[in-house]
């Protein structure tokens, strides 16, 4: 439904309406006890401020005490099987106290230096909810779930992986009454598209769900976690519907799951480290454990450089999956820039050839007119890169080209001899949509548009392509040195890995008193480690480190 909530803010509480047309629901929140309790229209005092609002993203604890975060702007992206899809575009932050009169100077740039973290998160473009429909399965996962599971509430039954505001939303949890106001919110890319071929018009669906596990920005975060979880991992979803019928193609990618690092150090591009003090065939057979169960049989395309410093990467995981000896898990190496070099970039094919009987075996997930299945996806293409950004989604939505070639003559779309890319109209649709996918991947991990997306978009790579790559990737080196410390902490907090607590002595704090320890050092050092300090401790927003101290170690 699209359907916003009335807000209403008194001295005492905030109320908030459901968003059921006729629901007598509502939800108080009492802003000196924090409780929150489920009571009807009639006990809204008259007085109180009025305003619409998208939803409820969830509580968080700062030094102030409590804050209410709620979506106060949406755009409707399209709708999926008859269920609205909506992007959240603005937020609003709501203390429950009424002034900050009781924090002292220092707790109160504290505070503040905390709502903008939060905002910074807020701000990061691709957040996507759905009152009435779970948007963080896949079509094939939905096919196949118990009736217990079909009577759960939206935030219940989603999968916690792809969750983003799952953590402010414990307190919802908590109380099952409370589930309904409660909206999943997810972040990534989501494109719908109406398209037309041979006169026969389907929707085209991309969507993008980035794990909120292992979450963070590039460099920062590489590698997994001792869960198994891996950095920047995305499940990514090609839907197609068509008079009823539905397919879905499953691909994911993420950072190559062993323990190594490659901190920002101001150079162009630091050096990856392997960790050599830690089990890593442990936790690569984490990763891949789960990844099995979730979604069957792995081939893994890597297509990192086979010389230089990511070479002993490369080595190192063909060494590690050979070394598990699991029939379910196939390596495949691509050097996508030694392959594709001198822009030879036909040369793709030669991946895409390789793999092709095992994209046939693992096929994808299909449901005739009748609700009948007719197949299912057996297996998943995990590809990497670096940064699991611009070569991955290159690789993704050629492969995602080839399942939808077969999925559109099966449904009758196509006819038998005709080939997808001879269809201009659909192509274009279809290239801009990866392409603005790869983007929205990018901003979110690396702070800029993705690299390579001239290809994606037109099919050729392009001199113009090879000067805005270049602009990105000066733009990423600035963000990478100097934000992105800020942007690390800002995703720790927002997700519940570092906890605020009003007794505490701020981290933010002592870390401005280490700058200046660390700048007296620096100042007997050489002329050039000064002006490095300079830069780097130029204000709190420019710290190459994360300052925040999480509740649990991840490296």
């Amino acid at each position: 439904s699209g359907v916003t909530q009335d807000q209403h803010t008194s001295p005492e509480k905030f109320y908030i309406e459901a968003c059921d047309d006729g629901a007598d629901a509502v939800l108080a929140i009492d802003r000196v006890s924090n409780e929150m309790t489920l009571t009807g229209k009639k006990d809204v005092p008259p007085s109180a401020n009025t305003r619409p609002i998208c939803g409820i993203m969830g509580t968080v604890r700062l030094v102030a005490g409590m804050y209410l975060i709620v979506i106060t702007k949406k755009r409707n992206v399209g709708s999926l099987l008859g269920h609205a899809v909506w992007k959240a575009v603005d937020f609003d932050v709501i203390s429950y106290k009424k002034t900050v009169l009781h924090l002292t100077e220092d707790q109160t740039q504290d505070n503040k230096t905390f709502l903008s973290m939060i905002n910074n998160v807020l701000t990061t473009d691709g957040f996507y909810f759905c009152t009435d429909y779970d948007l963080t399965h896949t079509l094939q996962r939905l096919a196949d779930v118990s009736h217990d599971f079909q009577e759960m509430s939206l935030l219940e039954r989603a999968d916690q992986r792809f969750v983003w505001n799952g953590s402010l939303l414990r307190e919802f949890l908590a109380q099952p009454e409370l589930h309904k106001f409660a909206i999943p919110v997810v972040h990534g890319f989501i494109v719908m598209k109406p398209c037309r071929i041979n006169g026969k018009i389907f929707e085209w669906i991309l969507i993008s769900r980035r794990s909120c596990f292992r979450a963070g920005v590039r460099y920062y975060v590489r590698g997994i976690d001792s869960e198994g979880h891996a950095a920047n991992f995305v499940e990514t979803e090609q839907i197609v519907l068509y008079n009823g019928g539905r397919a879905s193609f499953v691909q994911t990618r993420g950072s190559m799951p062993f323990f190594w690092s490659q901190r920002p150090n101001l150079k162009y591009k630091p050096k990856p480290l392997i960790s050599k003090n830690t089990n890593h065939m442990d936790g690569i057979q984490r990763h891949f454990d789960s990844q099995v169960l979730i979604y069957g049989k792995q081939t893994i395309l890597n297509l990192v450089n086979q010389k230089g410093s990511e070479k002993p990467l490369e080595q190192a995981f063909a060494k590690m999956v050979s070394g598990m000896e699991n029939g379910m898990i196939k390596y495949v190496a691509f050097d996508f820039h030694k392959e594709c070099s001198r822009m030879r970039w036909d040369r793709l094919n030669i991946l895409v050839d390789n793999v092709a009987e095992t994209q046939d075996e693992y096929s994808y997930f299909m449901v005739d007119t009748e609700g009948k299945v007719l197949s299912q996806q057996k297996g998943t293409f995990r590809s990497n890169c670096m940064d699991c950004l611009d070569r991955t989604n290159v690789i993704q939505s050629m492969l995602a080209r080839r399942s939808i070639q077969s999925q559109l003559q099966r449904m009758g779309v196509l006819h038998v001899a005709q080939r997808i890319e001879e269809q201009a109209d659909f192509e274009k649709i279809y290239k801009n949509a990866w392409a603005d996918n790869a983007n929205a991947c990018a901003k979110q991990y690396a702070g800029t548009g993705a690299l390579k997306t001239d290809f994606t978009r037109t099919g050729k790579r392009t001199q113009m392509g090879l000067v805005m790559d270049g602009v990105n990737s000066a733009i990423r080196y600035y963000k990478n040195n100097f934000s992105d410390g800020f942007r690390q902490d800002s995703i720790d907090l927002f997700l519940g890995n570092y906890a605020v607590y009003e007794t505490d002595v701020s981290p933010l704090s002592i870390f401005v008193s280490l700058i200046f320890t660390l700048a007296y050092v620096l100042f007997w050092g050489t002329a050039a480690a000064v002006t490095a300090a300079v830069i780097v401790f130029n204000g709190r927003d420019f710290v190459d480190a994360p300052k925040l101290v999480q509740k649990e170690k991840m490296d």
